[in-house]
């Protein structure tokens, strides 16, 4: 089985590394959107909110800050389900219908295709994490060493959760849906609701009662409040609100991503199960 999936493994990643446009599009746009969006972002609200103090003894981050854990979850986002699209191609062209009659197993593609979007994401967020303390984000403040690698390989565990789930959901998308152009536009319409019902570019506090709903089934909230546990601390003040994460609260929100990922899950199976390449 290792070797069918390090397989797959290698040919997306390849692929990746070969097409240098998009090599360079999918590591450069997060540093884009956390330079540009981010700090824009960042600034029209410090300047337009009065002033607000924190309580006594309580971690104060800036905007900035706060809003770079919805800059990392938007960046996995889209790299996940717009993976499905490449997909979409190698069957367009064939190519999936090679590797589908090839010995391989159907679920040995899967996990590969899998590990390779993920892979790609993992790299999308440090990419963040590093460009985010250069322009002044300060997560991991005031850790130690050790305090600071626990804090790492926490935001790993959350952020392999996650893009696993949404390549798990969007090669079900992609296997389902016989156009390009319908697979775009699917994920398109999946992208922006769960983005904007989530608590990554402001409290959920603050929404309407149905999308405080929403963003409560929104897988993309629960991984937001793991990068934020991890890298800005277990209690903080932010754009006015009082943030505190609690242990239980920490693996509600690990269980929530384990059953998004079970849910992607089978249906990528039942997708793959029933797909049709000719």
């Amino acid at each position: 089985m290792l070797g069918a999936v390090t397989t797959v493994y290698w040919r997306d990643m390849l692929k990746f590394f070969r097409l240098k446009a998009m090599l360079f599009a999918s590591l450069i746009q997060p540093v884009l959107w956390l330079a540009f969006f981010g700090l824009g972002m960042s600034e029209s609200f410090t300047s337009n909110m009065p002033p607000m103090s924190s309580p006594p003894g309580v971690l104060e981050v800036d905007y900035l800050t706060f809003m770079s854990a919805g800059i990392i979850a938007m960046t996995v986002l889209f790299t996940c389900l717009y993976s499905g699209i490449f997909l979409q191609i190698d069957k367009q062209f064939g190519l999936l219908k090679q590797i589908i009659i090839s010995p391989i197993r159907r679920s040995h593609i899967l996990f590969g295709l899998t590990l390779s979007g993920t892979t790609k994401s993992l790299l999308q967020v440090f990419i963040i994490i590093l460009f985010g303390v250069v322009i002044g984000v300060s997560m991991f403040s005031g850790y130690s060493l050790s305090e600071g690698f626990i804090a790492v390989l926490g935001i790993v565990m959350f952020t392999v959760l996650f893009a696993t789930g949404l390549m798990f959901l969007s090669i079900a998308i992609s296997l389902r849906i016989e156009s390009h152009e319908g697979v775009q536009a699917v994920i398109t319409m999946l992208t922006l609701p769960l983005f904007f019902a989530s608590n990554a570019l402001y409290p959920i506090g603050s929404l309407p009662t149905f999308l405080q709903f929403l963003s409560l089934i929104n897988p993309l909230t629960y991984y937001i409040n793991g990068i934020r546990f991890f890298g800005i601390g277990e209690e903080f003040f932010a754009f006015g609100n009082l943030y505190e994460f609690t242990t239980q609260g920490i693996l509600l929100s690990l269980v929530a991503l384990l059953v998004f990922n079970l849910l992607a899950y089978i249906m990528a199976v039942m997708a793959f199960r029933k797909a049709k390449v000719v």
